[in-house]
């Protein structure tokens, strides 16, 4: 083929792709994602669904990504990251997990909305960004075994491929795994006992220690509470020898910085 004319082929597969999906959406227009109404575009929400996601930006701890009620200053970090060594090097998250957020989340997470995925990820694109650019391996949160034949997917790997698009980070799903099952970090009363449950439960496999020593890792997860997990996957990461690490979640609980 003709090099020269690879532009105006790709051009016209464009225009025909978007031609496929104005047909489409005349016959069955889009609807949203969360509360079904018709909308302009596929895969997004009406402008009241949209109104009730809070989304997440500075100013914020330049560590934890914690919201602060008004700007600091420059690289200003809260005081749980002041009194305490963090095992991460950021923590950023795209949303709050609140009554605006939780249907569309549990949805993907647990009932087979996997449709939702590009638009959970476009809204985690703006705070990956900054992070997935230095970074070596995109490494997502695993489930157990026994746990993702259950579930069929896991939703941090959607999450992960998602983010890493574009960029020249790998994703690995090989490099970190969840050796023990454990009960569901929802069902904790405590973040002690969160950090408990999942006290050595992740690890690297032996085999895949020379991928992890001396890389830039960020670890992706969907839903971050108390942070148990995600700090005990950062640990795992550490031991085995990864120059940094640090986490993008799709949401957060957003408490008060007392706490």
């Amino acid at each position: 083929m003709d090099l020269s004319l690879l532009p105006g082929v790709l051009r016209a597969r464009e225009a025909l792709r978007s031609a496929g999906r104005s047909a489409l959406d005349a016959i069955l227009p889009p609807l949203c994602l969360r509360c079904r109404v018709p909308v302009g575009e596929a895969q997004s929400v009406c402008g009241d669904c949209w109104n009730g996601v809070r989304f997440l930006s500075a100013p914020w701890c330049d560590q934890c990504g914690i919201p602060f009620p008004h700007a600091l200053g420059p690289a200003v970090r809260c005081g749980a990251c002041l009194a305490r060594p963090r095992v991460f090097e950021r923590l950023r998250s795209a949303i709050a997990y609140d009554e605006g957020s939780r249907e569309l989340i549990l949805g993907f997470k647990h009932a087979d909305r996997l449709e939702l995925c590009p638009l959970l990820v476009r809204w985690m694109q703006a705070v990956a960004r900054p992070e997935v650019a230095t970074a070596d391996l995109i490494v997502p949160v695993p489930l157990h075994w026994r746990r993702l034949l259950m579930r069929k997917y896991n939703q941090a790997g959607l999450l992960a491929h998602g983010v890493a698009r574009g960029s020249a980070a790998v994703v690995r799903a090989d490099v970190l795994v969840r050796h023990r099952a454990t009960e569901s970090q929802g069902a904790m009363a405590s973040a002690r006992a969160r950090l408990k449950n999942v006290a050595h439960v992740f690890r690297v496999p032996p085999q895949a220690r020379p991928a992890v020593a001396g890389r830039r890792v960020v670890i992706v997860d969907d839903v971050l509470t108390t942070g148990a997990t995600v700090t005990a996957c950062a640990k795992a990461l550490h031991r085995a020898g990864a120059q940094s690490v640090s986490i993008i979640t799709l949401a957060r609980v957003v408490r008060p910085l007392s706490n």
